[in-house]
């Protein structure tokens, strides 16, 4: 794990880095008296991506698979290189045993999994493990597909995740005791979109068995650190364009055809949106040559910043785990996303006091489930465009607060 001395040469080492990144995206350079820190709610988008989409929309625009002219076959083949760029950027070992389907985003792709997949997998008396405290959209879906097939007679039992109270990461040793037979399927989260935790998602296929699938949201993590479905086995990855640094209403599930039936989505596709799968191949692209592990350090040291100063102040209370806020914490820390409460001051009056003095942050119940946090907070999100001196002046200002 790294110190307060390692974020430190961190920093020094990714500053030229991060300047030259920076200055790439013309909605921050066009803003330097604002801070964007709601990354996870959207990232803000390179101009090679926004340059991307304009040379497709003025030399390339055509619909896909529909057509023989150049235009469309040009489209036709833009989709097909993406789904392949996708399988690379994800490090997908056998790609001729995967699919990718592009979707509007995560929960579009979840809510795919569950009502044209999941039912095909599942017979009575079969469990499926949820994630209770995660984000709602990675928990209504399972919940939709256990009430769809109780209505065909099929009854399944819904499991709720375990999770360790300190820290707020799966309990994966209570996961394995949980786990049985019958355990079909088990949906989990890469980065928590509340407490930032990276859910050490690579400990799940041991706890869970060889058999059982995995269903990962990896909206928190896809662009800002490597994710490697070799490394974490798992069978199903969906996630969202936009917070990627491409267009709204773009994303995939990558599915591997391993455990369970192929993954195919029901019903007539339609138009697919060959503008955002443009942008998104255009994002990979960039996050490929940036590097999401040079990424994943220069956030994580800018979070490790923030708590460092939190958690001395009194009047904030800092969500999650406990033992990882000082810089120079023996444990893992927050994947750039910090979520804090002031004692006295609202979190919705907070924002305003916040956007007030040029910081743009989330205040509210972050869509989580009904397991996890019952009162409104504030969360900072970073991405690679977040500087070292936003964190100062965001933590004088909080001080100011206190």
């Amino acid at each position: 794990m790294t110190t307060c001395a390692d974020d430190t040469t961190t920093i020094e080492e990714l500053r030229k880095w991060q300047r030259a990144l920076r200055a790439q995206f013309p909605i921050v350079t066009g803003h330097p008296d604002l801070a964007y820190l709601d990354s996870a709610a959207t990232s803000q988008k390179p101009q090679a991506v926004l340059d991307a989409v304009h040379t497709y929309l003025t030399t390339t625009n055509a619909n896909a698979g529909r057509g023989t002219y150049p235009w469309a076959n040009r489209t036709t083949s833009l989709v097909e290189e993406t789904r392949d760029r996708l399988r690379r950027f994800l490090e997908d070992p056998d790609p001729q045993w995967s699919a990718v389907h592009f979707t509007s985003g995560t929960t579009e792709g979840l809510r795919t999994i569950a009502r044209d997949w999941l039912p095909g997998l599942l017979t009575d008396g079969d469990e499926i493990v949820v994630p209770v405290a995660d984000h709602q959209a990675n928990i209504q879906p399972w919940l939709d597909t256990q009430r769809q097939l109780a209505r065909q007679g099929t009854h399944i039992r819904v499991l709720p995740m375990p999770y360790q109270h300190a820290s707020g990461d799966y309990d994966h040793n209570a996961l394995a005791q949980l786990a049985g037979p019958r355990t079909r399927f088990v949906a989990v989260t890469h980065v928590h979109h509340v407490y930032g935790g990276n859910m050490n998602i690579h400990r799940i296929r041991q706890a869970v068995g060889p058999d059982a699938v995995i269903c990962l949201d990896a909206a928190q993590s896809i662009g800002h650190l490597p994710v490697s479905v070799t490394r974490l086995d798992v069978d199903f990855v969906a996630f969202s364009g936009h917070k990627s640094l491409a267009l709204p209403g773009s994303g995939a599930v990558w599915a591997r055809h391993a455990r369970g039936p192929e993954f195919v989505p029901g019903g007539w596709s339609g138009t697919p949106n060959t503008v955002g799968i443009v942008s998104l191949a255009a994002a990979l692209e960039w996050l490929q040559a940036a590097g999401t592990d040079r990424i994943e350090r220069w956030t994580v040291a800018l979070a490790a910043r923030l708590t460092d100063v939190l958690r001395r102040l009194d009047a904030y209370e800092v969500l999650g785990c406990q033992t990882s806020l000082a810089a120079d914490s023996p444990v893992q820390r927050r994947q750039g996303i910090v979520t804090f409460r002031h004692r006295e001051i609202g979190a919705g009056d907070l924002g305003f006091i916040l956007f007030s003095h040029g910081f743009m942050v989330r205040s509210d119940h972050h869509c989580q489930g009904g397991a996890g946090e019952k009162s409104e907070s504030v969360r900072v999100s970073l991405h690679v465009y977040n500087t070292v001196e936003e964190i100062d002046r965001l933590l004088s200002v909080l001080a100011t607060l206190g």
